[in-house]
């Protein structure tokens, strides 16, 4: 049996620092279909599970991948499945079912230029509202956004650590320059990384609730086969999990399935601030249009404008408290992504009337340069 955690220095692409990162994180089961620019996290993991005594299985598409890693999970695995754009639009009637059945699972979604086949091969984050919304219904989702292949690593044993303690399907928000970017990974000892796994319950099984909230508002999660009565419905249901359909139980359970989420935004929430104590404008990014707009802040710090940068790292749920306060701190908002303007819009409407909010955005096949973000900074405020 070989090593998990592959403890050392290497240098990886994002997808394959992915990869890993969900093996270290315990993941022991894969299920997915070949999709550019993703194909390279399915490869590494059915190299590589095997090796740990976990399972991968390429799937006929990409619905039956979402599929099979639900089923998986309530086996008592920890899953994960990788796609892009395409593959995405087809996964979202079963990550609906995750979210309405409370099923921890991690997606990657390596963003390309879209719609329908658009780029291939060529990056975007264009597919940052589908995350959001998606699929039908009304729902929360946690949706993380990594800047780098050492970040992408960590930031997927996050999302399995998330899915693990508030039971539903969390998002990785990567995109083809992270995927396929190869930089240095530095992975530590096993010991040294922390994992969660679901809260198992305790008591007698023939009162047990598989759907009953616990203290931070999130059910125990039996394993199918411990004997536990378990009933996993896409229907509206009560805390047995059988279909009620009544305006009382979708009450009931929209509460349950949103609340765990929105009652626990401080413990989900992550940003980075960086130079926002003296600035005037406030550029807000994520993921690689982030690593530009970092650069593109020291550079008009040189240039006498004081600018500083907010990245998002949780996406979703969106920071709204941080960026309205953000809002009656400077005197100007700058939103910097590879689409036209879908995290600039809830920029926008977190931050009201008080300040203006500009865009840097394209709708995808490269990266966006420094010098287009410095071009806006250096605009009059």
């Amino acid at each position: 049996m070989k090593p998990a955690v592959l403890t050392g220095e290497h240098f990886f692409t994002g997808d394959v620092a992915c990869a890993e990162g969900a093996l270290a994180a315990g993941c022991r089961f894969f299920g997915g279909y070949p999709i550019t620019p993703a194909t390279e996290i399915a490869e590494h993991m059915s190299a590589r599970l095997p090796d740990i005594g976990g399972t991968f299985i390429q799937m006929e598409d990409e619905i039956a991948a979402m599929a099979s890693i639900l089923g998986a999970s309530w086996a008592g695995l920890k899953c994960m499945t990788a796609t892009s754009g395409p593959g995405f639009s087809l996964m979202m009637e079963n990550i609906g079912l995750g979210i309405c059945t409370e099923t921890p699972c991690v997606v990657v979604n390596v963003q390309r230029g879209g719609p329908s086949t658009g780029l291939p091969t060529q990056g975007a984050q264009s597919d940052m509202m589908q995350a959001r919304w998606g699929s039908h219904g009304h729902y929360e989702i946690i949706a993380l956004s990594p800047a780098s292949p050492q970040e992408i690593f960590y930031q997927t044993i996050t999302a399995f650590n998330l899915s693990e303690t508030y039971r539903l399907p969390v998002l990785i928000m990567t995109d083809e320059i992270v995927g396929h970017m190869s930089e240095r990974v530095s992975i530590p000892s096993a010991k040294d990384i922390k994992t969660v796994s679901r809260l198992a319950p305790k008591g007698r099984k023939d009162r047990f609730k598989p759907f009953e909230p616990g203290p931070n508002g999130v059910a125990p999660m039996p394993t199918v086969g411990q004997g536990y009565n378990v009933h996993v419905t896409g229907l509206t249901h009560d805390e047995k999990g059988y279909p009620v359909m009544s305006v009382e139980a979708q009450d009931e359970m929209m509460k349950r399935i949103t609340n765990k989420i929105t009652n626990n935004l401080d413990d989900i929430i992550q940003t980075q601030s960086y130079r926002l104590d003296d600035a005037d404008i406030a550029v807000i990014s994520y993921g690689v249009s982030a690593r530009t707009s970092l650069s593109a802040v020291d550079e008009a710090r040189k240039m006498g404008i004081k600018a500083g940068l907010l990245r998002l790292i949780t996406v979703w749920p969106f920071p709204e408290d941080q960026i309205r306060r953000l809002a009656n701190q400077v005197k100007k908002m700058v939103t910097v992504e590879i689409n036209l303007g879908q995290i600039f819009l809830e920029v926008q409407r977190c931050a009201g009337n008080k300040i203006p909010v500009a865009l840097v955005g394209h709708p995808g096949g490269t990266i966006i340069p420094p010098e287009s973000v410095i071009d806006v900074l250096k605009e009059p405020v």
